[in-house]
């Protein structure tokens, strides 16, 4: 056998660039590019929507969807029940009126170091619940928003206590007149922190670190037995989850230029939670897209008065018993229909 027929029958090597992409995982430059896609459309929408309470609409459902988005990273791929997420956005509404109202801190300072709060009480709740599981993380969780509300209700004389905090500063962009505007500068302010935390939270799930938490969540005793950590991988998750969250939190505080216990409410924390589960756990993007077809729906039926709450649960009910994995798995079914029948044709 001659030396040319040695070099072709020894197998060809794969290319170096042919890296093997997990099934149902979409390559990241795809997902890059449909997400700046997605984000130009959304940055489009005040030359649609021109008045004010419609941007105010989208600028609510870009606060939702950061909360939300950021709690599906914790509930969804860290498999943790943490029932005390919606307390860090209330910290983070809390942190940020303090900090600007009381120590006169500059407001785009305080939005960040709000974050940096919410990540520090992540940490605090985290370590009573290291070695817990199911209820009682539940429990943990809540005693802990419900901790947190108490305090500042205790201390009123900085907090406001039921009255709350008004006449918190708003953010500033040079000498433009945020308030004059049509909350055109707000919008896009909103659209850049959910564009930023919606890469965060991609990046950190396509992360080793992200598998690892996702193992934990699937096969906790295997995944230990391979060396990942328990303690340190739900520490990571639950604080990666709340900078944005406090974030968030701050940038609404600037936004309404007030702050009340209400942030702490079960009614919100409900209406959140049903954005997780109704867009579908565990993708991020489900968050979002549920985010704004809860609000605009919600919206939609204002008009329904008593009924509209029971109209909602109805939508989320019929959604979630139709499609479990909520609106992603719903537009994965339609496209996999839809690509089947390509195929025939």
């Amino acid at each position: 056998m001659t030396a040319a027929n040695l070099t072709d029958a020894q197998p060809s090597r794969p290319a170096a660039s042919a890296v093997p992409v997990g099934p149902g995982r979409v390559p990241w430059q795809r997902e890059a590019i449909a997400m700046i896609i997605g984000f130009a459309l959304m940055a489009l929408l005040p030359l649609v929507f021109t008045d004010s309470y419609s941007r105010h609409i989208l600028i609510m459902v870009f606060i939702y969807a950061i909360v939300a988005s950021n709690w599906d990273l914790s509930l969804g791929y860290g498999g943790v029940f943490n029932f005390g997420h919606i307390a860090l956005f209330g910290i983070g509404v809390y942190a940020y009126s303090l900090l600007t109202k009381l120590a006169e801190m500059d407001p785009w300072v305080a939005m960040a170091a709000s974050g940096v709060i919410a990540v520090i009480a992540a940490v605090a709740v985290t370590i009573p619940i290291l070695r817990l599981k199911g209820i009682y993380i539940i429990l943990v969780t809540f005693g802990f928003a419900q901790l947190v509300m108490q305090v500042i209700l205790s201390q009123s004389d900085y907090t406001g206590g039921t009255v709350g905090i008004v006449r918190i500063p708003s953010l500033y962009v040079f000498d433009h007149n945020m308030v004059r505007d049509g909350k055109f500068a707000y919008f896009y302010i909103a659209l850049a922190l959910l564009a930023a935390s919606t890469v965060f939270l991609r990046a950190f799930v396509r992360s080793r670190t992200g598998i690892s938490i996702v193992a934990l969540r699937d096969n906790e005793d295997y995944a230990v037995s391979r060396g990942i950590s328990l303690v340190k991988q739900r520490l990571i998750t639950l604080a990666a989850s709340a900078f944005f969250t406090g974030v968030a939190g701050a940038f609404y505080a600037a936004y309404q230029r007030n702050a009340s216990v209400e942030v702490f409410s079960m009614s919100l924390g409900t209406i959140i939670l049903s954005m997780v589960l109704l867009g579908g756990t565990s993708t991020i993007y489900g968050a979002i897209i549920a985010s704004f077809v809860l609000t605009v729906f919600s919206e939609a039926m204002a008009d329904f008065g008593a009924w509209r709450p029971i109209i909602t649960a109805l939508l989320i009910l019929v959604v979630m018993l139709a499609y479990p994995g909520g609106i992603v798995g719903m537009l994965k079914s339609a496209m996999g229909v839809f690509s089947r029948r390509g195929s025939k044709g």
